[in-house]
């Protein structure tokens, strides 16, 4: 029985021969790029529709399908990580995390921005200095419950 990590191998695998972009993936089956490659590494689920696109895309096994609409199982392997674009996010939140979490709650209250109701982009912005790298996030916030 295959694993959600034998489904990414295969994605990765049949990405590269077929040359596609996650870009060109994501337009094929109509989804964003963010969750597109997130649900392919196995940290989101696929709507099973969508599922069955991807794998008629990648001429994948029919079962990979079934495998990427399962709700994951979300885990890290290191408790700080070591690639070097990975750890600059987490110096991020490291550094403005608690910027972060008084600005959020200075404008809507005691809460939290949902990771589950969100939306993620990633764009170049040209610059004289070097081009820049514009993440934008945007999640529903959630106010905590006053038991």
């Amino acid at each position: 029985m295959m694993t959600k990590d034998d489904v990414t191998i295969l994605i990765l695998e049949a990405k590269k021969k077929q040359g596609y972009s996650w870009a060109d993936i994501a337009g094929k089956i109509g989804m964003s790029p963010v969750f597109t490659h997130s649900a392919c590494v196995g940290m989101n689920a696929f709507p099973l529709a969508k599922a069955n696109e991807l794998v008629a895309l990648l001429g994948l096994p029919a079962e990979s399908a079934d495998i990427l609409a399962e709700s994951p199982t979300k885990s890290w392997e290191q408790t700080v990580p070591t690639d070097p674009c990975i750890y600059r996010f987490y110096e991020i939140v490291g550094v403005y995390g608690s910027t972060l979490k008084a600005l959020i709650h200075e404008e809507f209250g005691d809460g939290i921005m949902s990771a589950i109701d969100f939306d993620m982009s990633v764009t170049r912005v040209p610059n004289s200095k070097g081009d820049r790298v514009k993440v934008e996030m945007s999640g529903k916030y959630l106010q905590y419950n006053a038991w």
